[in-house]
């Protein structure tokens, strides 16, 4: 055994400093498990209470971080038997959280990998695909991850999971046929380049226009498909004409002191809003919109709520 398998000689102080090296990529782990980013938190917590408890268990036969990970998929499995619904009816997932980039940076680059591989990382945090991951049952759902996303061997995932080879096998195809029904139909496709130049300029004539409340600037920004939704207020919006009359309903025309802050969240472009408070003598936050855009349109806007503003380091207050 290393240094680093040696865990039962290891006091609490050697042990997180190990654990610590791997807290985000767990974290990631947990989050496209559970679709909440506090659920990934609460997960991940347990995760290392329950490695630090067991740590005389782990035999060196395989590395410290797929342990972990194993550890990590129980904790997530735990909390999905106790906690979780099932999405709301017409797709909604109402437990949906978004996760900063500037956190998602913080997962440790790997220069050999394929360009392939960075792709699958980037998409398997996309909303989109953290939404589909929600309608599947919570044992083919970490098969998938496990095999599809960490490209463990059916072995290893039989084994963590205490089923046989055939068994993952076939709940991996169910997954994938599961996976097929709920994404986006331009699955190769549905996000544009972050330096992309034309969705950069998207977004920002998004913002723009949001800020000026111009209704028909918008419209003519959105696919004719466009789904939006804002969990966890339930209501889920599909089509431009029912997009733009929700806005209008809800009375987004006569808002007026809007500012409006980058903060980009899943490798999608996010757009934090604030609006003037007299009271308050400053302009508060409101909501977070993530944007999908496809082929020079928006096709999904979830927007989330100003509780949400803390995670992404964004001020509480903006001054005149």
């Amino acid at each position: 055994m290393t240094a680093e398998t040696r865990l039962e000689e290891l006091d609490e102080t050697g042990f997180s400093a190990l654990a610590e090296r791997h807290r985000r990529e767990l974290h990631v782990h947990c989050y496209r498990m559970l679709g909440s980013f506090q659920d990934a938190e609460d997960a991940v917590q347990e995760s290392l209470l329950r490695a630090w408890r067991s740590r005389e268990t782990f035999e060196g036969r395989s590395t410290v971080r797929a342990w972990l990970y194993r550890i990590a998929t129980n904790a997530s499995l735990d909390l999905l038997a106790k906690r979780r619904p099932q999405p709301a009816y017409g797709g909604e997932v109402l437990w949906l959280q978004p996760y900063p980039d500037a956190l998602l940076d913080q997962l440790r680059a790997d220069d050999s990998e394929e360009p392939e591989a960075v792709a699958l990382a980037r998409e398997t945090v996309e909303l989109a695909y953290l939404v589909a991951v929600q309608h599947l049952a919570p044992r083919p759902r970490a098969v998938l991850i496990l095999r599809d996303v960490l490209g463990w061997p059916a072995k290893d995932v039989a084994e963590l999971l205490g089923d046989s080879v055939n068994s993952v096998n076939s709940a991996l195809q169910r997954a994938r046929a599961g996976m097929r029904e709920h994404l986006p139909a331009e699955r190769q496709d549905w996000t544009g380049d972050e330096g992309d130049a034309a969705t950069q300029d998207l977004v920002r004539r998004y913002t723009e226009a949001s800020l000026a409340t111009d209704v028909d600037t918008l419209a003519t920004m959105l696919r004719d498909d466009v789904r939006s939704a804002m969990p966890p207020t339930p209501g889920v919006q599909v089509g431009r004409d029912a997009v733009v009359g929700e806005w209008i309903r809800g009375g987004f025309p006569q808002m007026t002191g809007l500012r409006a802050v980058r903060a980009d969240a899943n490798r999608q472009p996010a757009v934090a809003f604030y609006m003037w408070d007299e009271a308050a003598g400053a302009h508060l936050p409101i909501a977070i919109d993530v944007l999908r855009i496809v082929g020079g349109e928006i096709v999904d806007i979830t927007s989330f709520h100003d509780d949400q503003f803390a995670r992404f380091g964004l001020p509480d207050r903006l001054p005149r």
